[in-house]
This record gives structure tokens, sequence and C-alpha cells, in this order.
């Protein structure tokens, strides 16, 4: 989900297409794909999503670290420690945050150029490599796991409390860790499952719309 590489136009307009032949087109069009669908579901991608996501959770639990020595603070000293780990825990969480949310909505334009550039033709023999179902299987497997973990962190932590139950403090600490890992897995399955989609709907789906060019390669419709 890195927001540094630049994200390929959207194709253009059928009035002003200038691509000589048919076999032009699908060379473009494979090549465009093929970025896209890294930068949508490559190993990179959920690595970095990974990344955002322990930086979040090493945020609220720094967070949560100063909050449960306020709740135990008896002295200066002790408040100035939960005071600098509250500082250093909103320092990592933000800048996860915004990371996230900036991922979330390149993803969205990187699914709109795939419906674009896809929808422009089929070609099974190129398309076949953009299936990439080992990639998606791991985007989904691993994102099925933090979430089934993140949940259950959530569901079991307050069902095995104790009589006097925990303190505000901890349960913050317990169920925030809980629900980030919930939803960074989140984002993976959503992920994972748009790609599958966008294989099915455009890939293998729908027939392949009129040819751009005459049969011998000539004229543009």
């Amino acid at each position: 989900m890195s927001p540094r590489a630049p994200l390929p136009p959207p194709p253009p307009p059928v009035e002003i297409r200038s691509w000589p032949d048919r076999e032009a087109l699908l060379t473009d069009r494979a090549a465009v794909l093929g970025h896209l669908v890294r930068v949508h579901v490559g190993p990179g991608r959920l690595v970095a999503l990974w990344l955002w996501g322990s930086l979040g959770a090493f945020g609220w639990l720094l967070v949560g670290s100063a909050l449960l020595t306020f709740e135990e603070t008896y002295d200066v000293i002790s408040a100035g420690v939960g005071f600098l780990l509250l500082v250093l825990g909103v320092c990592c969480l933000v800048p996860a945050v915004v990371l996230v949310v900036i991922g979330l909505r390149r993803d969205g334009r990187v699914r709109r150029l795939l419906d674009a550039w896809g929808g422009l033709d089929r070609d099974p023999a190129r398309d076949a490599a953009l299936r990439m179902p080992g990639a998606s299987s791991v985007w989904l497997v691993l994102s099925f796991v933090l979430c089934a973990a993140g949940l259950g962190t959530c569901f079991v932590f307050p069902v095995n409390a104790p009589p006097d139950g925990y303190s505000p403090s901890l349960a913050v600490l317990v169920m925030g860790l809980g629900m980030i890992a919930w939803l960074v897995g989140l984002i993976g399955l959503v992920k994972a499952f748009a790609h599958r989609r966008w294989v099915l709907r455009v890939l293998a789906g729908a027939p392949a719309p009129a040819p751009l060019f005459s049969v011998g390669g000539g004229s543009h419709r």
C-alpha cells in the first residue's frame, strides 16, 4: 500500500485513442494491468499494511501503558513517565492511521483503473498472469488469521475477567490492540476478495467488448 509509486492514467477516451492496432493495445493493457495488480495485492503491499498495523499497535501499547501509569501514579516522576509514553504513543499511532487511510483511498483509485483498463479488451494468454492466485490466497489466509485473532481477543478478554474485573486502563489497552488487529485483518480480507471479484468479473466474466480495430488491423472505430 505504498503511496510512493505513481499510478498510470486511465485509458484515453475512444475518440482520441491512438493505438496502431489491437496487438499494441493488448501490450499496453497487459503492462498497465500488471503494474496495477502488483500495486494492489503484491507481497510488498501486504508487508506495508502489516508494518503500519504494527506501528499503530505499538502506539496504542504506549498509550495504554501511559494510562496504566496515570492510574497507578503516586508521584511526579511516574506522572512524567506516563506523559512521555502518551506523547510517544500518539506520535506512532497518528502516522499509522494517516498512512492506512491514504492507502485505502489509493486502493479505491487502483480498483477503478483496473476496471477501466481491464474492460478495454480480453487477452486470455496475458490475463492468466494477472490472476495471482498465490498472492491473493496469502492475503486471504493471513488476513483471516489476524482478523480472527483480533476478534478473539475482543471477545475472550472480557469473558475471562476476574470477579473484581479488569482495571479500566488495562481493558482499554487490550481491547484496543484486538480492534487494531481486527481492522488490519479486515482490510486485507477486503483486498483479497476485491481482487478475486475483479478477476471473475473483468478477466473471466463478461464477454469481451467489441474490437477496437477491424480484423485487418486498420481503422480505429
